[in-house]
């Protein structure tokens, strides 16, 4: 899988302050990923991207807000998170990743 590839499957690090938590008590990254994202995909795009051993990965659909601007109501897309959980010793630094 080329690079373009990867890049489209892994689209941004979530940071928040329960991602930071998350990172500091269980070693677990949060990514937005592609919709179409297989466990598999998202688990050799992140060990290929950052390289770093991955143990296991966890999806989570996330639903869009329905939200109004200017009295229209609208609804805002769908999307796909993946929490990374990396082997001890592992690391990422989601600040200054390319991904």
């Amino acid at each position: 899988m080329n690079d373009a590839k990867l890049y489209a499957l892994i689209r941004a690090p979530r940071v928040s302050e329960k991602t930071a938590r998350l990172q500091e008590v269980s070693n677990q990254y949060a990514f937005e990923v592609s919709t179409d994202a297989t466990k598999a995909d998202i688990k050799f795009a992140v060990e290929k991207l950052f390289d770093v051993k991955v143990e296991a990965v966890n999806v989570v659909n996330v639903k869009g807000k329905n939200k109004s601007f200017r009295n229209r109501a609208g609804r805002r897309g769908d999307w796909r998170k993946a929490y990374v959980k990396l082997a001890d010793g592992q690391s990422i630094d989601v600040m200054n990743a390319k991904a």
